[in-house]
């Protein structure tokens, strides 16, 4: 997986380098830190998919490209078979199943989530947009601004993602969830 995370990290530098742009100015736009900012060009922190997702937008290219080096092809449909999504393990709380990288001009990325029981708290971020989350298996608590929202299978929540958010598996087990970033 170290591999891959490089490779993720790779592309960003790459890009912002063609671009000709510091990365004072992406971290700027980003609304991070020049060091967070370089750290996830150098593989050295972990990359929230929603992160990736603000990048690939600045940018201007799909967000597959960063995951797979690949430039999504679909307009009609895609599909993706159960397990074979692009995996992004970027946070050592939540692995993520990217469920249509090869759709081009998506208006939202889905996302299979799996967030891993932890004894500690989890960290909150936030990152423009909407987010809707369906539990598919097991209980997770949701932190949302300043609120815990406890969700089982078959809940639901749809929420504005600029404010601070996290997920917690409970129960010991993992829980899996469909995300929808918008």
């Amino acid at each position: 997986m170290q591999e891959k995370i490089i490779e993720i990290a790779d592309r960003i530098k790459e890009l912002r380098e063609v671009s000709d742009i510091s990365p004072e100015e992406v971290s700027s736009v980003l609304d991070i830190s020049v060091e967070t900012y370089l750290k996830y060009e150098n593989a050295e922190a972990d990359i929230p998919a929603s992160m990736l997702l603000e990048i690939a937008n600045y940018f201007k290219v799909d967000m597959s490209l960063l995951l797979t080096g690949e430039s999504p092809r679909m307009n009609v449909f895609t599909v993706t078979r159960d397990g074979k999504g692009v995996s992004v393990e970027r946070r050592s709380q939540y692995k993520y199943q990217a469920l249509a990288e090869k759709f081009i001009g998506k208006k939202v990325e889905p996302f299979v989530v799996v967030a891993e029981p932890k004894e500690e708290e989890p960290t909150l971020h936030s990152h423009p947009g909407q987010e809707f989350n369906y539990i598919l298996e097991g209980s997770l608590k949701l932190y949302v601004h300043g609120n815990e929202v406890i969700l089982n299978p078959g809940d639901s929540i749809y929420f504005d993602s600029n404010y601070p958010h996290a997920m917690k598996a409970l129960d010991g087990k993992p829980a899996k969830f469909l995300a929808i970033i918008m």
